[in-house]
């Protein structure tokens, strides 16, 4: 089931942030990557070459897990479990040119491959935990404190 992001942590992914992909590999154990990340407001985008690892675990086992951390507040962070449902190479190197532009400011991607195929992977997010800042802090622990209070009674 389709779950939305909080609007208050959509400009992590309008800023330069490294997101953190785990993917399933072929005998089950987890591969976690850097990558770039977009969102297009229904999906997160996911850009890789076919020949990837990452690209190969989406397609064949297309769950997934992806981190975002505010590097200016490590209590703001984004961790999305989902689920790939499209990968497609249609508008992947556009797509590829906007993410070289917020990452690294300018136009060009020096690694490119001569033949290589980029492809785009949309994800739906399915599941969202997410931390708003250190200004929330106090009340988390509150209600920690509380929440082990009433246990505590109840024995």
């Amino acid at each position: 089931m389709e779950t939305a992001l909080p609007e208050s942590l959509l400009d992590l992914f309008q800023r330069p942030i490294l997101g953190h992909l785990a993917t399933v590999m072929p005998d089950g154990r987890p591969q976690a990557t850097p990558v770039w990340v977009d969102y297009d407001g229904t999906y997160i985008l996911i850009n890789t070459t076919e020949q990837r690892q990452k690209a190969k675990n989406m397609r064949a086992r297309p769950r997934v897990a992806l981190e975002l951390v505010d590097p200016d507040d490590d209590y703001r962070w984004l961790a999305i479990r989902g689920r790939v449902v499209e990968a497609t190479t249609e508008g992947a190197v556009e797509q590829l040119e906007r993410l070289v532009e917020r990452y690294r400011g300018t136009s060009h991607f020096p690694h490119t491959e001569p033949g290589e195929v980029r492809v785009l992977f949309k994800i739906v997010p399915e599941h969202v935990t997410a931390w708003y800042g250190a200004h929330e802090l106090p009340a988390r622990r509150q209600k920690a404190i509380e929440r082990y209070q009433r246990r505590m009674t109840r024995q």
